[in-house]
């Protein structure tokens, strides 16, 4: 089964960003958006163990959004890319529930935009869409955190009617996670 989202187009969104799920065709940008990203020691590609094929890596990106064969620790989860006119832009992950860990530090919603392509509003955009694809999957109150010194998605998340709840850290003296509620 395939996860298809409609979202407006661009003179209603003014990015003309769509998010999607991936495609056969997709696996050099995807990757090398991976690489990009691990350079600033962030993961693009969630559940991306190379070298696994990318027809295996498609696959598993399936079951983790139906919920078939969960690695331990893991919620059911559905992963897009964000496209603007055919380039890709960045990618968003929607948790269906969270487990002890997301509840503390990752939320519902992880989101992340290409260093090339930020400051354009996309993320912006990727988290109102998130939002309405979290609430069609039956999340109804939705968690989206950030790293406490991240100010850029602070301000995005507060623009999208998250209520700051609580700073959470996974280690004393370590760094905080900002958390945020979005009724």
């Amino acid at each position: 089964m395939t996860v298809t989202h409609r979202t407006p187009d661009k003179t209603s969104t003014g990015t003309g960003l769509r998010l999607r799920p991936l495609r056969l065709d997709d696996e050099a940008a995807v990757l090398s958006a991976h690489e990009s990203l691990a350079l600033d020691e962030f993961t693009f590609a969630l559940h991306y163990l190379p070298p696994m094929r990318w027809s295996t890596y498609l696959m598993r990106l399936d079951r983790m959004r139906t919920g078939i064969e969960m690695p331990k620790g893991f919620v059911q989860d559905t992963f897009l890319v964000a496209e603007v006119d055919g380039e890709l832009v960045g990618r968003a992950s929607i948790r269906h529930s969270l487990n002890d860990y997301l509840l503390r530090f990752g939320g519902h919603i992880g989101y992340a935009v290409l260093p090339q392509h930020r400051r354009r509003g996309y993320a912006t955009e990727m988290l109102r869409q998130s939002v309405i694809i979290a609430r069609s999957v039956g999340v109804d109150r939705v968690l989206v955190t950030c790293d406490e010194t991240n100010t850029g998605s602070a301000t995005i998340i507060e623009r999208a009617g998250g209520v700051f709840e609580s700073l959470e850290y996974e280690k004393p003296g370590g760094a905080a996670k900002r958390r945020y509620w979005i009724d």
